[in-house]
């Protein structure tokens, strides 16, 4: 009998492992089951050009319909599947449904962290997600509107410069003392801080979010003891990997599905990949990366173990994240201990900051500058020592660097 392969999950690391299954000469039976109405599509352009009203939504799909018919694959969407009996092999969906499989594909992904002070609960209060998600927010994302944006994390800020470009009265709320604190160096936060300022966003920094006041509709919002009026709220706070599926299955789980080198979990039938997931990195450290490349090469890699082509994922991690005409790159991993080279003028909007590590490059943030982030990435996957001096020299072509 052919082999049969579930995917739970209709995202992006599902699509890529429908994908790299056939690429990789899987004949059997894929079966996709996806809990939202759509197949699998984009979701980084949602709170930028998506959420602008300049990214028309059928080119949010990641393939054409005919895709998943050609390739054989059965698409099952707006449907969760409720349990995974792994002695019989078999996945539960909530209408009772069991569909057997041989290999198993989790690609559950994340949920939007929620808020629980009081008033969180009123209309008007918005997360940012799924298309549906912006659809809604986009009802009432209007000029001369007063949104109060919880969270100065990427999604917070991409949404802060749609509001500001579509002339929102804008503020960010934000607990830590910088913005993006998580995930960027104090330059670059320090840069997107005056960036946002300029273009009319006010920031309220190291300002906790107590709670939400008004008439069956947000009106107020309640934040470093003081009380500030708004229109619409939109929270992003991060997420929340979506493992209980594979917990009532007994799989490791610690803050994600705990999976191997090649994407596997505790149980050899079942693999998983994308922001569900928890890792050894490049570093030997665990980690759980919330990212478009660890979704597409998990599942590359989940695709090459499951026919028998084994290969240890060690990717180098990349992010990016657009605000106002600001192209910002990342890739690598930052540590707080790290040696900071700045290369170029944050004034010249086109400049980067290199994280050295024991005198190798570590990581890179690039905004607007594609050829220290391109040479960078290159450099951190090759371990590359670098003279400090010589990468702050922007009269060194960063082509003479790599």
């Amino acid at each position: 009998m052919p082999e049969k392969i579930v995917i739970i999950g209709a995202g992006q690391a599902g699509q890529q492992a429908v994908q790299s299954l056939r690429s990789e000469g899987f004949t059997g039976a894929i079966t996709m089951v996806g809990d939202e109405a759509y197949p699998p599509y984009q979701r980084p352009p949602l709170s930028k050009a998506y959420l602008l009203g300049s990214f028309e939504r059928p080119r949010l799909f990641l393939k054409p319909d005919s895709f998943y018919a050609d390739s054989g694959c059965e698409l099952i969407l707006s449907t969760t599947a409720r349990a995974i009996h792994r002695a019989d092999r078999t996945v539960e969906l909530e209408d009772g449904r069991k569909l057997p499989y041989d290999k198993l594909l989790l690609a559950t992904g994340a949920r939007v962290r929620k808020l629980n002070c009081s008033g969180a609960d009123l209309s008007g209060i918005h997360y940012l997600k799924t298309i549906a998600d912006v659809d809604g927010l986009q009802a009432v994302f209007q000029a001369g509107k007063r949104i109060a944006i919880v969270g100065g994390g990427y999604i917070g800020l991409e949404v802060a410069a749609v509001g500001a470009k579509r002339g929102l009265d804008v503020t960010v709320f934000e607990a830590m003392d910088r913005l993006m604190a998580r995930a960027v160096s104090p330059q670059i936060s320090a840069f997107y801080a005056s960036e946002h300022e300029k273009a009319g966003v006010k920031l309220k920094l190291r300002t906790g979010v107590e709670g939400f006041e008004g008439n069956g509709k947000v009106e107020y919002i309640k934040a470093g003891g003081q009380t500030y009026e708004a229109d619409i709220v939109l929270v992003g706070i991060g997420v929340i990997p979506c493992q209980e599926l594979a917990e009532r299955a007994g799989l490791g789980c610690t803050d994600g599905i705990v999976v191997d080198q090649n994407a596997r979990t505790s149980d050899p039938h079942i693999w998983s990949a994308g922001d569900c997931t928890r890792h050894v990195g490049r570093e030997g450290h665990e980690i759980r990366l919330e990212c478009v490349q660890n979704a597409i090469d998990q599942a590359k890699h989940a695709a090459l173990s499951m026919t028998g082509k084994p290969k240890t994922y060690s990717e180098v991690p990349w992010f990016w994240s657009d605000q106002y005409d600001l192209k910002l790159q990342i890739a690598g991993l930052a540590r707080p201990t790290d040696t900071l080279v700045q290369r170029g003028d944050p004034a010249s909007r086109k400049f980067a900051v290199f994280h050295l590590r024991d005198g190798v490059v570590a990581a890179v943030e690039a905004v607007n500058a594609a050829p220290e982030y391109l040479v960078g990435k290159k450099m951190i996957a090759e371990g590359k020592m670098v003279a400090p001096e010589m990468l702050a020299d922007t009269s060194i072509p960063m082509k003479q660097l790599g």
